[in-house]
């Protein structure tokens, strides 16, 4: 008996548990494109949402993305990213803001890499028409054009007769 108790029993050997990688987006970053694809006024059901979710990322997604997606929606509502409208939801102010503003900063950010990209490949002077951005082109037009008065009584109206008489 003492040599039962000295003894001591090797745990089984563990399947290795391969780490869980999902290779679709963050579920609220699935629901934000979505809720702004549909554009629903009141908010959208789950169901649309399932529907638009499922459109995009089809391949990607689980058997039980529904499930999971049900549960994502009631978290973001009491997290207070979304808004629950009887049985619809919605972007939350707060939400739709920081959006917009990510939007925003991702045009800068796209503005300034074209900006250097065409400085490096390019000096200002030989640039072409085609590059220069269609709000530099537009005020090139308007800097060539010669305003005109606005009637004939006012001191420029009468300047620019007597320029034209003579």
């Amino acid at each position: 008996m003492a040599e039962e108790k000295t003894l001591k029993k090797t745990p089984a050997a563990k399947k290795p548990r391969k780490p869980k990688t999902t290779t679709h987006p963050p579920y609220f970053q699935m629901i934000k494109e979505a809720l702004m694809a549909l554009k629903e006024k009141n908010g959208s059901s789950p169901y649309a949402i399932a529907k638009k979710i499922e459109e995009k990322h089809k391949s990607l997604l689980p058997e039980s993305f529904r499930k999971i997606l049900s549960l994502q929606l009631k978290n973001s509502v009491a997290k207070g990213k979304l808004v629950k409208i009887r049985a619809s939801y919605k972007l939350s102010d707060t939400t739709k803001m920081t959006t917009r503003l990510q939007d925003k900063k991702n045009k800068k950010n796209m503005k300034q890499e074209d900006k250097e990209i065409t400085k490096r490949t390019r000096s200002s002077s030989t640039r072409s028409k085609k590059s220069m951005s269609v709000n530099k082109q537009e005020k090139m037009r308007k800097a060539k054009k010669a305003r005109q008065p606005k009637s004939i009584k006012s001191s420029a109206g009468k300047k620019a007769m007597k320029a034209s008489a003579a």
